[in-house]
Formats: C-alpha cells, sequence, structure tokens
C-alpha cells in the first residue's frame, strides 16, 4: 500500500508544542475523510486547539483526493500527519489504518464533520488515569445541532450493570437520544483497538458492533464523561453514512450481532431502527415481517409495540417535531459515571 505522508513547507520550523515533558505523544487523533476538504479542516481545528497539546492528529483520506490534500496541507502544525490511501476501503478500514500508524497511547476517534469542545481530550485522560478497568472506553455526551436548534445526547447515562445493549437500543420513552455513544466522543487504548479493530465489512454501525464486542472482554469497561465534550452536525448537504436509510442492511446488522444483544434489545432495534427506515419509505410489506421479528427472536415490551405502531402511524417529520418541542435545551446536573456495562 502506498501511503503518503505530507506537510506543508512552513510548518517545519514552528514551535508549537507537541509532547509532554517524558517527550511521549499521549493521545492520536484518527479522523477518517474523502471528498469533504472545508468540513474536515474545521474538525481538525478542533482538535489542534485541545487544551491537551501532547497530541497527534492523523487525517486518513480514503481515497485519492487531491483537493482536500491541498487543503489541509496549508494547516501550519506539525502534529497534524496526513494519510492518502491509494483507493477507498471504508471507514472502519479508513480508522483502523490510522490506529496501526499511530503513535500515542490513547487513540480518540473523530468523524470528519464532527467538532470537539476544547476540553474534551482532557477531561477524558483524566477519566481514563483514573479507572480501575486496564482498557477503559471512555465516552462523553455531546451536542446535536439539527434545523430545529441544539440537545444535549444521551438524555441518560447507562445505570449500573446495564448491558450495553440494552441502553444502546431500548428505549424507555417515545423519543430517540436516550442512550447513545457517538462515534466522535469514543476515547480508548490503543492496545485495545490493535487486540480487536473495527470489523471492516461493515459501513454502517460498526462503532456498535465494536461497542458490543469489546464490552464483553474482561477487563474493559465503559465510563462516560457526564458533559457535552463534542458537537455532532445533522446539516442538510453533510451526506452521512448513518443517514442512509437501508432498513434491510440494518436488519441483517442485528442478525449477524443477536449473540451481543439481549432479547429485549433485539426487539427494541427491531421496533425503532429498522422499523423507522422501513416507514419512511413506504415499504409496507415490511410490516408484519419486522414485527413477527422482534417477537420471535426478541422479548418486546408493551413501549416497544407501541413505538413499533407510531413508526407506521405518524410521519417522520412529525415525531422530529414532537421530540424537539419535549426535549429541547435539555441539561444534566448527573456526576462523572464509573461502571462496568456488560455486553449482553
Amino acid at each position: 500500500m502506498n501511503i503518503e505522508y505530507l506537510e506543508s513547507e512552513k510548518t517545519k520550523n514552528q514551535k508549537i508544542p507537541m509532547v509532554n515533558q517524558s517527550n511521549e505523544i499521549i493521545v492520536t487523533v484518527v479522523i477518517p475523510t474523502r471528498n469533504r476538504p472545508q468540513i474536515v479542516a474545521r474538525g481538525v481545528g478542533t482538535a489542534l486547539t485541545q487544551t491537551l497539546q501532547s497530541i497527534e492528529v492523523i487525517v486518513i483520506i480514503d481515497g485519492p483526493d487531491k483537493e482536500t490534500v491541498n487543503v489541509l496541507s496549508q494547516i501550519g502544525d506539525p502534529r497534524l500527519r496526513v494519510i492518502e490511501l491509494p483507493k477507498n476501503i471504508g471507514p472502519s478500514g479508513a480508522r483502523n489504518t490510522g490506529v496501526r500508524e499511530a503513535k500515542g497511547t490513547w487513540i480518540a476517534f473523530l468523524d470528519d464533520d464532527d467538532e470537539w469542545l476544547p476540553e474534551k481530550l482532557e477531561r477524558q485522560l483524566e477519566v481514563a488515569n483514573n479507572s480501575h478497568y486496564n482498557f477503559p472506553v471512555v465516552a462523553s455526551r455531546f451536542i446535536s445541532q439539527t434545523q430545529k436548534g441544539e440537545f444535549i445526547c444521551p438524555r441518560r447515562l447507562p445505570n449500573v450493570s446495564e448491558p450495553l445493549s440494552e441502553y444502546l437500543f431500548v428505549r424507555n420513552s417515545f423519543f430517540k437520544g436516550e442512550g447513545f455513544i457517538q462515534t466522535s466522543t469514543i476515547f480508548v487504548k490503543k492496545e485495545l483497538m490493535q487486540k480487536t479493530p473495527l470489523e471492516e465489512k461493515f459501513y454502517r454501525h460498526e462503532d456498535w458492533e465494536w461497542l458490543l464486542r469489546v464490552s464483553a472482554m474482561e477487563g474493559v469497561g465503559v465510563e462516560f464523561v457526564p458533559e457535552p465534550m463534542a458537537i455532532w452536525h445533522s446539516e442538510i448537504g453533510i451526506k452521512r453514512l448513518s443517514n442512509i436509510n437501508d432498513w434491510k442492511y440494518s436488519l441483517d446488522w442485528i442478525r449477524s450481532t443477536r449473540d451481543l444483544v439481549t432479547p429485549k434489545a433485539y426487539s427494541s432495534f427491531i421496533a425503532t431502527v429498522v422499523s423507522s427506515c422501513a416507514s419512511s419509505v413506504g415499504d409496507w410489506k415490511a410490516f408484519f415481517p419486522l414485527l413477527w421479528e422482534a417477537i420471535r427472536w426478541g422479548k418486546p415490551r408493551p413501549i416497544d409495540i407501541c413505538l413499533y405502531l407510531s413508526m407506521w402511524l405518524f410521519p417522520q417529520q412529525f415525531r422530529q417535531q414532537l421530540s424537539s418541542i419535549l426535549t429541547k435545551k435539555f441539561k444534566t446536573s448527573e456526576p462523572v459515571h464509573t461502571r462496568k456495562v456488560e455486553s449482553r
């Protein structure tokens, strides 16, 4: 594989703190991107202005993309490394490449269209260093920016010994955003990523699959910085893989990971994620098969059945407007939670 390392000529003699007093890079930030030069430059800027300066930022350009190379070469900071891959390998493959090239002890993922608040890495490193787990996976809340306003997600943190699959997928209200771990908030040891890399066959839900898989390992625990430390953009004109409406893919994905989730989580995923995608494209032929899937292989609760029906009976725009009214300007005062989150 031909890997091209790029650095702007004007940065070679610039004095910017790169490492700590022991001459170590503590954190490697990994950002996959392709064909979005201005957007990724914004994200890179928020990584390079972190209060924790003992970092490096690796941008993996997922396939030939000279425009992005040119834009990033203008950033005057020697902590930035740019790797242009000779062909497109997908987001998981790009992130795995970044992990292999990382010099830091810790890895922090950042999607190219997201941003970080200045203290994000410092706060997560503090939680990680105080953790009693050998391999803590530290997440945080984030600010979701939409056309209807800003919202703090997730609305709650995991309960003690709550299965991770249920935290991610089981809803106890009619509005999404209750439990969530967003990729741009994941902070983890490089050693763990090397042992259990992202599964490259998935182009969506790969972060969920990885979280479910590693949480079953000995010495791994999921912890949270309770304040929002990242900004997630949901903007028209920005194409995100997470927004691609392919309910059959999501159904195949949850079937392939059924051994990693509880029956309750399985039925909830069908009732919300899969059914929402199917209903939004008007595929009514899927109504009874998906309901049977949730009942046969899952353990649906009354609220799951109600959620399932609401996905089909009420337009997505109506649900989003109602959710915006009821959850706008949500704030939290919960303390930092340090807890083991189980895999099932």
